[in-house]
């Protein structure tokens, strides 16, 4: 993951989160296991680190992640679990690694004999700590965070099942009052980082089990992939992977046997959507597993007329989340376009529910010159940071339009925001769905993931954004399009789906006034 700022990363879901470096291993890392037989206790020393502020990281380029220990720490640990006490009991001791700070607080508190509860609890514990120092609100939504962790760890206690005990993690996060701050399971997390790395291992299907015969059937392969390159085509039944019949079989499990490392291979048996149910359809393909690239961006060359009467080119990009290569994508993309003779841009981010936010403001980057200002954060304590570019370079000064609509929420909106406050583009669209603000992630010892709200932020031009949106410029509504469809013929068959697209017309449009006021290179 690429950090916003030198020691920040930024990630995101269907918003855009930003990823911390407080990694697993140091987030909670167990020191020792002693086991007494005389008293059925199990003492475990724990260390809960004080994760770093990346606020600080965020203004001082060479910050280190800090470690913060001390006595309130110790203080407020101790008020909150030292009432407990039960037959079989934990010793969890919080410590600092500075020597000026050697000292520690053994605290006590029930723990439950049913092993995978017994982990769900140490995965409570690291909840707590990281939502105790990166919570954008200090006072946890009004309630005693300490005497939380106290309460939920004696409701975890009798549980039985980890499902179970990780619901009351999601009820102690609950009562924060946010609903982006949240855990998800391992196997969510896992999609999470395909989805956000923009790159997995295998052979490039999309799979899903079809509703009526409970088959799995392909969704559609990644262009260029082993898949495609096979000939197997959307539709597609898949039979066996490697001689295993796939009834019953659930679309993960089958998806976990697709992957794997780079280098190795997986055969399956295809049956052709055009032949199903006849034998002779079927065939046994053997697929190379290969790095597969998921790119975010799908783009067109739209040739339209003026009203002046001239021939131009528009490039039409449409980015569907912020990927780690989702600026690169686009970059690539632009300069492919600028070879072709387009000569202004339509961006598309409708429906675009975010991801990284660094991605987003790489992005910005793309379009923006000099040391604009991308966004404002707003860190636990009030403190407004603004984050700007460094001697920015735009790859182009052609025209732009945006297109939003009630779908673009997050890293969507602070891309957004950056080129329009930055008078940079116009909004076409629909007022944005109004999510202003950002996440951390970090992956907990058990493979699963913390989500924490961990900051706010403003458009540049200060303008607030969560629970607001921001509202275009132009409204596309089929009342605006009484011009003549003359106007906006196409050359291509393949952006024929755009013709009819309101907001793309409205987008040529208001193209055409910026190149009559003379704002393109």
């Amino acid at each position: 993951m690429e950090p916003l700022c030198p020691n920040l990363d930024l990630k995101p879901a269907p918003f855009s989160p930003i990823s911390s470096r407080f990694s697993k291993p140091n987030s909670l890392s167990v020191h020792s296991h002693r086991f007494s037989c005389s008293d059925r206790r199990v003492t475990k020393k724990w260390r809960v680190p004080i994760v770093p502020s990346w606020f600080k990281a965020a203004s001082n380029a060479k910050a280190d992640e800090a470690q913060v220990c001390g006595q309130e720490l110790m203080r407020s640990v101790g008020k909150g679990l030292l009432a407990l006490a039960a037959a079989a009991a934990a010793n969890y001791s919080i410590f600092c690694d500075s020597p000026a700070m050697a000292e520690s607080l053994t605290v006590a508190f029930p723990v439950s004999r049913t092993t995978e509860v017994n982990s769900v609890q140490r995965t409570l514990v690291e909840t707590w700590g990281l939502i105790r120092e990166t919570f954008v609100d200090p006072t946890f939504n009004h309630q005693d965070w300490d005497l939380k962790l106290q309460q939920t760890m004696v409701e975890m206690f009798p549980l039985r099942s980890a499902d179970a005990a990780y619901t009351k993690i999601s009820g102690m996060l609950a009562t924060l009052g946010d609903p982006f701050t949240r855990i998800i399971s391992p196997k969510e997390y896992q999609s999470f980082r395909i989805g956000s790395n923009g790159n997995l291992q295998g052979v490039g299907l999309f799979i899903s089990t079809e509703p009526r015969t409970g088959h799995l059937v392909v969704l559609s392969c990644v262009e260029g992939s082993p898949a495609a390159r096979a000939g197997i085509h959307e539709g597609d039944e898949l039979v066996e992977i490697n001689g295993e019949n796939l009834d019953g079989v659930d679309t993960e499990v089958a998806v976990q046997k697709l992957r794997g490392r780079v280098g190795t291979t997986v055969t399956v048996k295809i049956q052709s959507s055009n032949d199903l149910g006849s034998d002779s359809s079927i065939q046994e393909v053997k697929l190379p597993r290969e790095y597969i690239k998921l790119s975010p961006i799908s783009t067109a060359t739209i040739t339209h007329r003026t009203s002046d009467g001239r021939l131009t080119k528009t490039g039409y990009v449409k980015l569907s989340a912020f990927s780690q290569t989702a600026a690169a994508d686009m970059e690539n993309a632009i300069n492919e376009m600028k070879s072709q003779g387009v000569h202004s841009y339509i961006l598309d981010l409708r429906n675009n529910p975010g991801g990284l936010v660094k991605a987003g403001l790489d992005v910005a980057q793309i379009w923006l010159d000099g040391d604009e200002t991308l966004v404002n954060t707003i860190d636990r304590e009030g403190n407004l940071l603004p984050i700007n570019m460094v001697n920015g370079h735009a790859i182009t000064h052609d025209p732009l339009v945006v297109l939003v609509n009630e779908g673009s929420a997050s890293a969507s909106e602070i891309l957004a925001g950056a080129l329009h406050d930055n008078r940079r583009a116009t909004l076409v669209g629909h007022r944005t769905f109004g999510k202003g603000k950002i996440q951390s992630v970090t992956e907990l010892h058990d493979g699963s993931a913390l989500f924490v709200t961990v900051a706010k932020y403003l458009s540049p031009a200060l303008h607030d954004i969560d629970q607001v949106g921001i509202a275009p410029d132009v409204q596309c509504t089929t009342e605006m399009l009484n011009s003549s469809k003359e106007s906006t013929l196409k050359e291509k068959s393949s952006v024929s789906s755009l013709e009819a697209d309101s907001c793309v017309l409205v987008a040529e449009h208001e193209l055409d006034i910026q190149e009559s006021k003379g704002t393109a290179s």
